[in-house]
């Protein structure tokens, strides 16, 4: 087939909602979009894991140290399952840790700041992974499948860590004034750097339009932010605590939540590397990988060698069989 031939069989299975699958031809501009969200999509989940990981050691019981380790657990497999899906676009997962370690692919901003009290571990399950489920829900249904079924699991998952996270702050809220103050000051401090999660305003994102034209995306940053916001109002009223937006009132002709002006100078200076923690979240993954390289070294040594033997079995059988 030519290539208009072959677009016009691309385009015809996006309208009628047929997923592309890896051997189906896809244009070009296609296949580096989706190693472009899913990669980042990855390093986010790997490069997440650190925050959390800080407080394991310090969590105030063994059932919360079990839950926030179980929870990192499932980021790194988040992590695995993305990279899996991205290399089934013709990319190596050599070639994407390379970009994140070099600097040139991007991971969630929201990660480059501090953790600084077991209160924020409930700021993040309730805000960050609440704000993940809302933009990663419709990626079910993306136009990509073997991304699209990656996602199932992952929303499972992340609900559970958002109920996790939502507990912790509940806990606290019902507890002595010093523990309502940490979840306030948590939600303070995370509360912005959430809403910037979603990406920039609709008409200063660059590949917003094309990914909705090939359903990769389902909605809007700006659509996806205005729903976070309309939930976490009802759920911080529970909370009994308060959100730090002097302008977010009820808008009743719109049936929506109007909200403040998100700092984007401060959004784009953390995408930029010059975050709180930029540097030392790089750091720590770059030492990581530096550190495991005998660990990945063995298992290739171990993959080779058991190769190696299963080939010469079947040599062995094939002479049997001929004798």
């Amino acid at each position: 087939m030519d290539a208009e031939k072959l677009l016009a069989t691309f385009d015809d299975k996006i309208d009628r909602e047929i997923r592309i699958e890896p051997k189906d031809w896809m244009p070009e501009e296609y296949r580096k979009m989706l190693i472009r969200q899913i990669s980042q999509h990855a390093h986010s989940e790997i490069v997440g894991m650190l925050p959390e990981a800080n407080w394991i050691t310090r969590a105030p019981s063994l059932k919360r140290k079990a839950t926030l380790l179980a929870k990192v657990q499932d980021e790194a497999g988040h992590g695995l399952y993305l990279y899996c899906a991205a290399e089934t676009l013709n990319i190596s997962r050599e070639e994407m840790i390379d970009q994140l370690l070099s600097g040139k692919a991007k991971y969630s901003s929201i990660f480059n700041y501090p953790t600084l009290s077991w209160a924020d571990m409930g700021a993040i399950g309730w805000l960050v992974d609440g704000a993940a489920i809302m933009n990663q829900v419709p990626l079910c249904r993306a136009s990509y499948g073997p991304y699209a079924r990656g996602m199932v699991r992952i929303c499972k998952e992340e609900s559970f860590h958002q109920r996790q996270g939502y507990e912790i702050l509940l806990t606290l809220s019902r507890g002595s004034k010093q523990q309502k103050a940490m979840a306030q000051d948590a939600l303070n401090r995370w509360w912005w750097p959430s809403l910037m999660m979603f990406g920039p305003n609709d008409d200063a994102s660059p590949h917003t339009a094309q990914s909705m034209k090939w359903k990769i995306k389902r909605f809007s940053n700006d659509e996806l932010r205005q729903k976070f916001v309309d939930v976490c109002v009802e759920q911080a009223a529970i909370l009994g605590i308060t959100i730090p937006d002097s302008d977010l009132k009820w808008n009743e002709e719109r049936r929506h939540y109007d909200f403040g002006e998100i700092n984007w100078d401060e959004f784009w200076n953390v995408v930029k590397g010059n975050g709180p923690c930029n540097k030392e979240r790089l750091d720590a993954r770059i030492s990581a990988h530096e550190n495991g390289a005998w660990v990945r070294e063995a298992a290739m040594a171990h993959a080779e060698k058991k190769k190696r033997k299963m080939e010469k079995e079947n040599l062995e059988k094939k002479s049997d069989v001929k004798v």
